[in-house]
């Protein structure tokens, strides 16, 4: 990625010395070249951008369809509601956030398979957490996994994927313990690719509601792997049927 990175940062800069019109250009890299950021810390930018923007709406979405081929019950109703909003056009801006049981199994797909693990987080001052005293510069990990399949926030049938655990909110599915539910963290580190992840979730399902049912390969392997993101280490092998 690094070297991939680079050759297009010389590019960019070689048309600076050619007088090209907008010179770095004016996508996310172009505004990093004009800061006159130090090479290094570019290219950590921009393989953050990609890491954070690509590969857990990657896994996101191979879960989800992993899903919905095992439940076509749940399939069909994504599906119905797709195409009473939208038929067979691309998906507008404008109803994008009325697909209410699609949110329903994104978040029952982020309950169970969660793009990380767990998430750390440093102390830098010493600081009461309810009962506890908590001291500077020690190290917390909170673990998404634990708290996702925790049967205490959500019950005895916690292992299974049932999306209408969250047709009244996530207060309501987690018994009001809605720090349970840390898919994109939670407080003021949320995640700042929350709503473009789920946006973009959307759009990508729809438009393949739209045009296929699936159904899961006979030679599909299970075996969720940590590798930075939970993927499924052989990929999602599924069947399509072309409507």
């Amino acid at each position: 990625m690094r070297d991939f990175i680079i050759v297009i940062v010389k590019k960019r800069e070689k048309a600076t010395t050619t007088g090209e019109e907008n010179k770095f250009g004016n996508d996310y890299l172009g505004l990093l070249l004009k800061a006159h950021l130090d090479t290094n810390d570019l290219v950590d930018e921009c393989k953050a951008f990609y890491f954070a923007g690509q590969e857990t709406s990657n896994g996101l979405l191979a879960w989800i369809i992993f899903l919905l081929a095992l439940h076509t019950d749940w399939q069909e109703e994504a599906r119905k509601e797709v195409l009473q909003l939208f038929g067979k056009q691309n998906p507008t801006h404008d109803d994008i956030s009325k697909l209410k049981t699609m949110s329903m199994i994104i978040n029952e797909s982020l309950r169970l398979y969660p793009s990380v693990l767990s998430i750390d987080r440093k102390v830098t001052r010493e600081v009461k957490l309810g009962r506890l005293i908590v001291p500077a510069n020690v190290e917390l990990l909170i673990s998404c996994l634990a708290l996702h399949h925790e049967p205490e926030f959500w019950g005895e049938d916690v292992h299974l994927f049932k999306p209408h655990r969250f047709s009244e909110g996530v207060a309501k599915a987690t018994n009001n313990n809605i720090a349970a539910f840390l898919p994109f963290g939670m407080g003021p580190r949320t995640c700042v690719g929350f709503n473009f992840a789920t946006i973009e979730a959307k759009i990508a399902l729809s438009m393949i509601l739209q045009r296929y049912q699936f159904t899961l390969s006979p030679g599909y392997v299970h075996s969720p792997v940590d590798y930075l993101t939970i993927r499924p280490q052989h990929g999602v092998q599924v069947m399509l049927h072309k409507l």
